[in-house]
């Protein structure tokens, strides 16, 4: 029995040594705490919260506006070359008409045929269709695709277009076919 008092008193102060420790490290760990943070009062500690809610919201509300102006623009890129693929299935058509008319001698088309293609170009025009003036410009590799070299005749004629073999067209200020040409050197 003697042993378990003994064991009972060795546990008290093991106990009360750790308890003093404990609130030696406590007392330490407030003063230290105490002398590097300074304590803000409740209307600090709203303002800062505030404050950075403020610079959230007004970040949050940039994002968005950003986010809506480049939707709206594709959208409208979208629906500008929406129609580019059928334009450009036509264009072939409105190639041949045009050769037709140009090579057609007097009366042998009608001026219905006339109208009817007249009709299509104003059509195709109010979709942003364009066509290229290609003849007698400066080459331009954005916009022409060279077929062939002649020779100039003259110096002026140098590094222009002689000749249009295909012509090129514009689809709201964009290209849409490269026109195809002869290049005078």
């Amino acid at each position: 029995m003697e042993n378990k008092e003994e064991l009972q008193v060795e546990e008290q102060e093991l106990q009360q040594n750790t308890d003093n420790q404990t609130a030696t490290t406590d007392e330490t760990l407030t003063e230290e705490a105490t002398v590097e943070v300074p304590e803000l009062s409740e209307t600090d500690k709203l303002k800062l919260e505030l404050a950075e809610l403020k610079d959230k919201y007004i970040r949050l509300y940039s994002d968005f506006d950003n986010f809506r102006k480049r939707t709206a623009k594709e959208k409208l890129d979208m629906l500008q070359s929406a129609s580019s693929g059928v334009i450009k299935d036509i264009l072939p058509v409105v190639d041949d008409i045009e050769r037709a008319v140009a090579n057609a001698q007097e009366g042998e088309i009608s001026e219905g045929v006339h109208l009817i293609f007249t009709k299509l170009n104003n059509t195709l025009a109010s979709k942003g269709l364009k066509a290229m003036e290609a003849k007698g410009t400066v080459f331009n590799a954005d916009l022409h695709e060279a077929i062939t070299q002649f020779p100039a005749p003259t110096e002026d004629d140098k590094g222009k277009v002689f000749d249009e073999v295909e012509k090129g067209y514009f689809l709201n200020d964009k290209v849409l076919r490269f026109a195809k040409v002869v290049v005078a050197n």
